[in-house]
């Protein structure tokens, strides 16, 4: 199961991630050979794709790499067998009800058909300087900053609820990553193992996640800009 494969990797060090979203331009083979190597496993979503262009977007990514390929689904229209696992999230911070429940009645037959081993996701979106798609697309008022005992709140009801993983994110494109200050009050309060994105552009700032207490690290954005810059990343997270 891909969820043990995770949960056994966090046993010694932090995981490594890497996001490729379908809406931006298909990674050269370099880049691929590279996360391939370096990373623990791929997150592949975006806000806007449509059925048919993700279904032929998972299937080359997924006949390229050896690691597991995880989705990361923008909606119920991102769903495809061509996967290992998809990440079942749920939004909490925001009252939009179509992301926090009614898009997943939608993905659950999908997921049922295609046999996707489905990982229960808490989706807590933070501030992070700028707004990003997945604010736009969601309508979704994310975390301030500073509201350290709000995010503690959010991660404990999380993890009361059932959720197996906790996703703290300020969204692909964003001007700040989320605050070590948030990732260690989160981290006080639950034992679920929480994963950090968004923003993050240099593996100083990834391995300062890690130190505060992230669990797993995506790199998105920065990747699709340097992919050469694969190694340090993985260095910089599993490193502590």
């Amino acid at each position: 199961m891909v969820l043990n494969y995770l949960l056994d990797i966090i046993k010694e060090r932090a995981g490594f991630l890497v996001l490729i979203d379908p809406d931006d331009p298909f990674p050269s083979e370099s880049a691929l050979r590279e996360f391939d190597r370096h990373a623990d496993a791929v997150l592949i979503g975006g806000s806007t794709t449509g059925i048919d262009d993700f279904h032929e977007f998972a299937h080359r990514i997924k006949e390229r790499l050896h690691i597991p390929v995880i989705i990361f689904p923008g909606n119920a229209l991102q769903v495809t067998p061509h996967a290992d696992a998809i990440l079942f999230p749920s939004l909490l911070t925001g009252n939009n009800p179509t992301y926090l429940i009614e898009e997943q009645v939608k993905m659950a037959p999908l997921v049922y058909r295609y046999k996707l081993e489905a990982i229960p996701l808490a989706y807590l979106l933070v501030e992070g300087g700028t707004m990003t798609s997945v604010h736009y697309v969601t309508h979704t008022l994310p975390m301030p900053r500073d509201k350290v005992k709000l995010a503690q709140y959010y991660a404990l009801a999380a993890q009361y609820l059932g959720f197996k993983l906790l996703y703290l994110e300020s969204g692909s494109g964003a001007k700040l990553s989320p605050p070590t200050e948030l990732i260690r009050g989160i981290k006080q309060y639950v034992q679920l193992p929480l994963i950090v994105g968004g923003g993050i552009k240099s593996p100083d700032d990834a391995h300062d996640k890690v130190v505060a207490g992230a669990n797993f690290i995506v790199i998105g954005q920065k990747l699709q800009e340097d992919h050469t810059l694969t190694a340090e990343f993985a260095n910089a997270i599993k490193h502590k």
